[in-house]
């Protein structure tokens, strides 16, 4: 994986020191059943205990080293794959922030909640594993085949038929695992996914009574995923016992064919029992690797999982690095021109089409049309959300596509329709805004969403601690605190996607006229469902079916423009009259 190449570069010297370690450690283990062969065969038999003594000692000499050598390699291993795992878990983080949504759209979002934490983690114990012992099964079972030869060219016909069984065995487990562990995870994205879409509704689906709804479709999204780790594990299965037997057969005839060597008196019990040795080395050696592979193959699957992501190149990197000057008197400005945009794999007609639009700097405008008409679809296209598809989008005079987007992002502040807040206090989620604000900012920026109120009425004030999503507070409160995080920016441009539909008419009305003292000299857009909300705006704009169809003040749309003038109806019977009075 080519993702991989810059954390082996980095992490490469401890990795071979870790491997220099598990060398030693190997050796130590290859030498002993030999030093065990001379004690039987030249102190034991012959009774000669200082031979017994001697190389009891040396044996106890290469074990206490290669103990050294173990514990050395696991420091070094852990504490590599640790700072592996950390590093690339934050890189790939990092990554995702950086692409664009088109890109995230891509993806599901449990499946790279997935990718981040248990497709990491996979890697990581491969890579653990490596330095620890998959590297020594390697060594132990070649020098063991080698060992054992020298000891014995006669009995080496055993081995020499033995480790090709058992490297088809394992070239078998590898082709057959592979597909199942990637079907493995995505059948985990799956399970993710319904949770997190349970957790996320949890409010809804007690409201509605569908508990039992849910339990049934977590539990068939378990049962998948049970049944694809079951069906890999069932194959799976069938390697390690076949590898145990064949090995253990080998063992059999060692003793078969060196039992008669021994009667013959043509082989030596020492070499024997050496020779066993060195076979159950190799079956240790032979089940390892087996179990590597099966590592392998899971921690191949995730690789190719990560590397899917570290793949996906920001479509708005282009034109990044080019510095551009923008021209006198155009903060504020932006520029539809022949705009036409649709979402990637989004089949049927575009989601805006032909869009030609003006506003100036300083300008409020009104956005107004029915669900699906693409308001904020379009408000989008500013910040470069998403790229139009053709067409220009410009701000303050220039293409966005030349602007670095952080840059660009910068000068905006997007109040969302559905209110976002975040771990943390009220202060906190209001300086996200901007991280250098001061509290007089931040107090300041509340009056004028109307929040300064119910904030200092909590027991902390703007101390108070949020909960996930905001989930102690109501939706008109979520709304003001956004919109209080938008106004601590400062920016030139900013955007009310309908913030304003939790909170009532006379705190809405408090709040315009707070954003209209506030704003002077900065462009706002306001998006909305209730007509009331942009009648007095400089500018109100039609949208219809992804079109502009009208552009205009309140009262010139209501004498040329039909759908205005139906939106304006169709609340008239409701909301006419308090309107008039709010305005």
């Amino acid at each position: 994986m080519k993702f991989m190449a810059p954390y082996i570069q980095k992490h490469g010297k401890p990795f071979l020191g870790a491997v220099f370690f598990v060398l030693i450690e190997a050796l130590c283990d290859l030498f002993q059943p030999t030093i065990m062969a001379f004690i039987i065969d030249r102190g034991i038999a012959e009774q000669r205990m200082d031979v017994v003594l001697k190389l009891g000692g040396l044996m106890l000499l290469v074990t206490a080293v290669g103990a050294a050598s173990a514990a050395s390699r696991n420091l070094i291993a852990s504490r590599v794959s640790q700072r592996f795992g950390a590093e690339l878990r934050s890189d790939l983080f990092k990554h995702i922030q950086s692409l664009g949504f088109a890109n995230i759209d891509r993806f599901e979002r449990a499946s790279l909640v997935t990718r981040l934490t248990n497709d990491v983690t996979q890697v990581q114990n491969f890579v653990n594993g490596l330095m620890r012992i998959f590297v020594k099964a390697p060594m132990l079972g070649v020098g063991s085949l080698i060992m054992a030869v020298s000891l014995s060219p006669k009995l080496s016909i055993v081995p020499a038929v033995i480790v090709p069984i058992v490297a088809l065995l394992v070239a078998l487990n590898m082709k057959l695992g592979f597909p199942r562990f990637l079907s493995v995870q995505q059948a985990l994205d799956r399970l993710n996914g319904v949770m997190r879409e349970y957790l996320s509704g949890v409010r809804v689906v007690r409201a509605f009574n569908r508990h039992d709804y849910e339990v049934e479709k977590f539990a068939r999204a378990n049962d998948e995923f049970t049944g694809r780790s079951v069906a890999v594990a069932r194959v799976m299965a069938l390697f390690n016992p076949a590898t145990v037997l064949t090995v253990n057969l080998g063992i059999l005839a060692v003793l078969g064919f060196g039992g008669l060597g021994v009667d013959r008196g043509a082989m030596q019990v020492g070499h024997i029992v050496a020779f066993i040795n060195y076979m159950t080395q190799i079956l240790f050696a032979l089940m390892v690797v087996s179990m590597v592979v099966n590592m392998f193959v899971r921690a191949r699957a995730s690789a190719a999982r990560i590397g899917e992501v570290f793949a996906e190149r920001d479509a708005m990197s282009a034109g990044q690095a080019e510095e551009v000057r923008e021209r006198a008197g155009e903060r504020g400005r932006i520029d539809f021109e022949d705009v036409t945009f649709s979402y990637a794999g989004s089949p049927g007609e575009p989601v805006l089409r032909r869009i030609h639009l003006t506003v100036l700097p300083g300008e409020t405008v009104g956005i107004i049309g029915s669900t699906g008409s693409g308001k904020s679809t379009l408000i989008g296209l500013i910040p470069r959300l998403y790229d139009a598809v053709s067409g220009t989008v410009k701000v303050n005079g220039i293409d966005v596509r030349r602007i670095r987007p952080s840059l660009l992002r910068e000068r905006i502040a997007i109040v969302p329709q559905k209110s976002v807040l975040f771990t943390g206090t009220i202060a906190d989620n209001i300086r996200w805004g901007r991280d250098e604000a001061t509290r007089e900012e931040i107090e300041q920026a509340a009056k004028m969403a109307e929040a300064h109120s119910f904030i200092t009425a909590l027991p902390e004030g703007y101390e108070t601690r949020i909960g996930q999503r905001g989930v102690n507070l109501s939706g008109g409160q979520k709304q003001r605190i956004s919109i209080a995080r938008a106004l601590v920016r400062r920016p030139d441009i900013l955007v009310l996607d309908d913030s304003t539909s939790a909170v009532d008419a006379l705190t809405e009305a408090r709040i315009k006229e707070s954003i209209r003292t506030y704003a002077r000299g900065i462009t706002c857009i306001l998006i909305a469902q209730r007509i009331s909300s942009i009648m007095d705006a400089d500018k109100i704009v039609v949208m219809d079916r992804g079109s502009v169809v009208g552009v205009g003040t309140h009262e010139s749309l209501l004498g040329n423009c039909a759908v205005y003038r139906e939106i304006y109806r169709s609340q008239m019977g409701k909301e006419a009259i308090g309107d008039v009075r709010t305005r």
